[in-house]
């Protein structure tokens, strides 16, 4: 072995066993090295096995074939040896919400054995990198969601480790606060020269890492720089503006459908841009732009991910034939939702401060924010699962302030978090659900059963089994039961990777040319993209809201993409409350 490996891992495999008595192989024949001191990423799929992957690198799970070496340990013959010298932040790291922030790093210091004669060093470090310092005694369950994460790494870092493995540490957080975790990994990785493994579902954070493996159903599919992996779409990457009248995601429905000819189509900056099939007949590709033109842009890392997953899927996507069906029907002009100075107080905390906006009828509407911007608060106001403090609040024409329980019944609602009951299977859970919003007898069977088609959900699979993006088609499907009018979708797509936000997205455009009111909220800027009209917000206000095309003209010039167009919204806007409250930035 390379004195230089961090990791080496020789025909690596890890078997589960699965309902009705079959193997589920979620690692399945593993080779590769990964070299010290870089920053190498995991991509894939959900129910690619990285995680498994991740927790068998950390000494956790036993492989039950090949080999597998981490710092030049067998990690089967030795793995506290490897636990001693490593540092592993899990997707749900648990924190102690009842502690503070400086408690939390006493309590994993205590947990690693870090003397007492370090201590003060290396918190002071780690508090300054996270930006927590000012947060120390807050406890950590009263934190944002970005910032619990950022707590999460300096709490996984108190010793310094040989390697630090990040599994998807960025899910659920804001533009914002995945740059700050970025710049604190690689600041460890420049200063410190460390190793560092991390799985991710954003195909912009594993550009910048030295190596990419790229994962699907336990195998290796591809490996090496993001510069040898973007070459496989050389020649195939282009933009396309749609026709007048017709809107971005309209026409990346169309096109990502045309199974044939196209690879992966995404509206981006008010264009699609789409990869080609290698082999695709200019005259039928042409016939499918209808007049359009076409123009090549450079190849990305996400191109190239989004042609090998093509590449191996073992069926095509499930809601892909049935979302096109049907007339699309218009935006209407009146809208089915009305806010009008809308107010949440907590006590003394105003988290929504007179808010005002309208959704129209078949309107795709976001609502995004930093963590803690009173998104997911405005959400809950929307919904009637919370009153409100002060203001008018009326959807499907109804007034929330009387009629809460007659609006709920017209509306469908995913939330955030998994909601639905683990230990009940996917038929049953749908079953409880349908009969929840009144759904009976001969409807309810029919229903269920045309769900599970849409969303190629498994009826006997254990609901609480099911990998991230399975789960959140799962509550997809019980939100869809009863066809609301109105869906409400809170960060639906957080923590899957971009073949199934895809498939989500192709679901919500079809329901939303049928009349369907959506309002989403998200933390991935590409798909503010797929909305009419975007929100941001940010401590309860409101800083932007409009089109795609007008929120990103209000982030200036330096406002390349959506994320760039957020994070200055929302920088602004806090500069000009410190400067309102006489504070200097």
């Amino acid at each position: 072995m390379s004195a230089a490996a961090t990791v080496v891992a020789e025909g690596l495999g890890r078997t589960f066993a699965a309902p009705g008595g079959s193997v589920l192989r979620a690692v399945d024949g593993l080779s590769f090295t990964v070299q010290a001191g870089a920053l190498t990423a995991l991509v894939g799929p959900d129910g690619a096995g990285k995680s498994t992957l991740m927790r068998m690198m950390a000494g956790l799970l036993r492989p039950d074939a090949g080999r597998l070496h981490v710092l030049g340990v067998d990690v089967v013959a030795d793995p506290q040896a490897v636990q001693d010298r490593i540092s592993y932040m899990p997707q749900r790291f648990g924190l102690y919400e009842d502690l503070s922030v400086q408690e939390n790093l006493d309590l994993y210091a205590d947990l690693h054995g870090v003397p007492a004669r370090l201590r003060n060093e290396r918190f002071a470090r780690l508090l300054a990198m996270t930006d927590l310092a000012s947060f120390a005694a807050r406890p950590a369950g009263k934190l944002s969601g970005g910032m619990k994460q950022k707590l999460g790494l300096a709490c996984t870092l108190v010793r310094s480790p040989d390697l630090l493995l990040l599994d998807e540490p960025s899910v659920g957080v804001d533009p914002l606060s995945r740059r700050d975790l970025w710049s604190i990994v690689q600041q460890l990785v420049d200063d410190e020269q460390l190793s560092v493994i991390v799985s991710t579902a954003y195909m912009d954070e594993a550009q910048r890492c030295a190596n990419v493996l790229v994962m699907s159903g336990g195998r290796l599919l591809a490996e090496g720089t993001p510069a040898a992996l973007r070459e496989r779409a050389r020649g195939l990457t282009f933009d396309v503006a749609p026709p007048a009248g017709v809107v971005a995601r309209e026409l990346q429905a169309r096109l990502i459908d045309a199974q044939g000819l196209i690879v992966d189509a995404v509206p981006k900056g008010g264009a699609v841009r789409f990869i080609r099939q290698p082999d695709a007949p200019a005259d039928q590709l042409a016939a499918l732009l209808d007049g359009a033109v076409a123009e090549a842009r450079p190849e990305e890392l996400e191109d190239a991910f989004m042609m090998l997953l093509r590449q191996h899927e073992a069926a095509p996507p499930g809601t892909r034939a049935e979302a096109g069906a049907g007339d699309a029907r218009p935006v209407e002009d009146a809208p089915v939702i009305v806010v009008r100075d809308l107010v949440r107080r907590f006590g003394d905390f105003t988290a929504v401060a007179s808010t005002s906006f309208d959704v129209r009828r078949g309107e795709i509407f976001g609502l995004l924010g930093p963590n803690g911007a009173g998104k997911t608060t405005t959400f809950r106001m929307l919904c009637g699962l919370l009153p409100a403090s002060g203001g008018h609040l009326e959807v499907a024409g109804l007034n929330l302030r009387h009629a809460r329980a007659q609006a709920r019944a017209r509306i469908g609602y995913v939330a955030q978090k998994f909601s639905l009951y683990g230990n009940l299977s996917v038929r049953e859970n749908l079953e409880f659900f349908g009969g929840a919003y009144g759904l009976r007898g001969h409807a309810l069977r029919t229903r269920v059963e045309a769900v599970l088609a849409q969303f190629h959900l498994d009826p006997a699979a254990s609901s609480g089994e099911l990998p991230g993006g399975y789960k959140q088609r799962l509550a997809m499907a019980a939100g869809l039961l009863h066809e609301p009018e109105i869906l409400f979708l809170d960060e639906p797509t957080s923590g899957i990777d971009p073949l199934a936000r895809r498939e989500f997205w192709r679901t919500i455009t079809a329901l939303a040319r049928r009349g369907v009111t959506v309002v989403v909220t998200t933390h991935f800027m590409e798909e503010a993209e797929y909305c009419d009209r975007i929100a941001i917000q940010d401590a309860g206000r409101m800083l932007a809201l409009g089109t795609p095309q007008e929120v990103r003209r209000q982030g200036g010039e330096a406002a390349r993409d959506m994320d760039s167009a957020f994070i200055a919204i929302v920088e602004q806007g806090r500069r000009e409350r410190q400067a309102a409250r006489g504070v200097t930035p």
